[in-house]
């Protein structure tokens, strides 16, 4: 009887428009907790000497609830959450179950984790309970099985697109960012050949391409170069020509800002008061690579050509190899931060010159920076790469987090290009330093070296730039 009362309840709660019920080898609220293949728990914490468990199976792919030497009336449940713990179904105690008389323990039935990954639910769960009628209520850590999750790069890529929202950007981090974690995710498929995630290019395109200015241009330039690059990476993958013409579009856009102030290079913004570091190589990269994806092109790579030898004689490389933010207004180096995604986007810049030219210099001058970054205590302390924002304390904005991700994933690039793979190690070793401090369902915060701090979509995809960049030459 006490089972029947159990899916009676099940079945209840299920029927109503607050909760989601998931069926995929077993639906939600399915019996047979006690039976299903190699559950484990995941976490545990105590309540008044009462225990409550969340217990996972990795090849169901589901989860239950335990709550174990308490008194009847004492309840047990689970809460799902579709974006990583920040909420979770309106507050719905999923499987919610009472110790029946005469017990010390209950369970609860089986619930996904995961449902339809298109329909934005990638899952992490927990247990929560109470002890009869007091108002007390403990909860586990949020957990996840390893499906989607085998090894830290893909646990990564799943945090990341835990973050993914139905207007095709990501929660939690802006428009720019967006681009990058678009990016990321396209890197992580192109290295690992997992498609899983592939339903969000075309997603994110079909649902912003007419944001602002239309084709992902918009008042600042680099925010179109980061757009630009992301959909060259979309050609990659999938072959589709309206990618590349999108690129194209977010590249002859930026040509109409440069000028010869200062002697050349492209405005930072449609205000054409800035001319600085990251959007001038940007321009070079994705200039040069669309050169390299046209067949008989000369415009884009006359223009990447251009911009690079405007970019040498700008003073923005300063003498110790580094790269400073932008030129004032006397057109010499403001001697402003030498932030790491300015060291990172350049070496991805050389690497298209080299394919495109065959020109071996290119590379010599992105090994050089590179090493002066590298060997930079105040950009990589201990061999670990730091942001100069990021200080305990310090969250580094809404665009900080996702610099370092940019160095990594260049510096990815770069090494790939080199016959003696010089960069391999340093980039396993940030790789394991950023795997030591992430969270109970493989999300990561912006500190690579730790702690756990400031969690968001950019700093997650900055994690899983440097994964993925190290995944490349295991």
């Amino acid at each position: 009887m006490d089972q029947i009362r159990i899916s009676l309840v099940v079945a209840l709660l299920f029927t109503s428009s607050d909760a989601v019920r998931i069926c995929n080898k077993f639906c939600d609220g399915d019996a047979g907790s006690n039976q299903v293949a190699n559950s484990r728990v995941a976490f545990s914490v105590d309540l008044f000497f009462r225990k409550i468990s969340i217990f996972v199976s990795d090849s169901e792919n589901v989860a239950f609830a335990k709550i174990e030497n308490g008194d009847p009336n004492d309840e047990v449940w689970i809460d799902r959450s579709w974006n990583g713990g920040r909420s979770w179904e309106d507050g719905v105690r999923i499987g919610n179950i009472a110790i029946p008389s005469g017990s010390r323990e209950v369970t609860t039935n089986l619930f996904n984790i995961d449902g339809s990954f298109s329909e934005r639910q990638i899952g992490v769960l927990r247990a929560c309970g109470k002890a009869g009628e007091r108002d007390d209520i403990a909860c586990t850590a949020w957990t996840r099985s390893a499906a989607h999750s085998g090894n830290p790069t893909e646990a990564a890529a799943t945090g990341l697109m835990m973050d993914y929202n139905g207007n095709g950007q990501w929660d939690t981090t802006g428009w720019w960012n967006a681009a990058n974690c678009l990016t990321t995710i396209i890197d992580y498929m192109k290295v690992t050949n997992d498609r899983t995630f592939i339903y969000a290019i075309d997603t994110t395109f079909e649902k912003n391409k007419n944001q602002f200015e239309g084709n992902f241009c918009n008042d600042y330039l680099d925010d179109t170069a980061w757009w630009g690059l992301a959909w060259v990476g979309a050609f990659d993958l999938t072959g589709d020509q309206k990618y590349l013409d999108t690129a194209k579009i977010t590249a002859d856009f930026m040509y109409t800002f440069t000028d010869d102030r200062c002697g050349g290079g492209v405005y930072w913004s449609n205000a054409r008061k800035y001319k600085n570091a990251i959007t001038n190589e940007l321009f070079i990269k994705l200039a040069a690579a669309i050169h390299n994806r046209i067949q008989g092109d000369t415009k884009y790579l006359n223009w990447a050509v251009e911009v690079w030898q405007w970019f040498d004689k700008s003073g923005m490389i300063n003498n110790q190899n580094l790269i400073n933010d932008g030129l004032n207004d006397n057109c010499q180096n403001n001697g402003d931060v030498t932030w790491t995604y300015n060291q990172g986007v350049i070496l991805g810049g050389f690497v298209e010159l080299f394919k495109a030219t065959g020109d071996r210099g290119y590379l010599d001058r992105a090994r050089k920076i590179a090493d002066a970054a590298v060997a930079s205590s105040y950009l990589n302390p201990n061999g670990i790469l730091h942001e100069p924002c990021d200080n305990n304390g310090n969250d580094c904005g809404g665009d900080g987090p996702s610099f370092k991700g940019v160095f990594g994933r260049n510096m990815g690039e770069l090494n790939a290009a080199l016959d003696d793979k010089p960069y391999t190690e340093y980039l396993r070793n940030n790789a394991n330093k950023i795997y030591e401090n992430r969270n109970t369902i493989g999300q990561y915060g912006l500190h690579y070296e730790g702690p756990f701090q400031f969690h968001s979509a950019a700093s997650q995809h900055s994690a899983l730039d440097m994964l993925t960049a190290a995944r490349r030459f295991q």
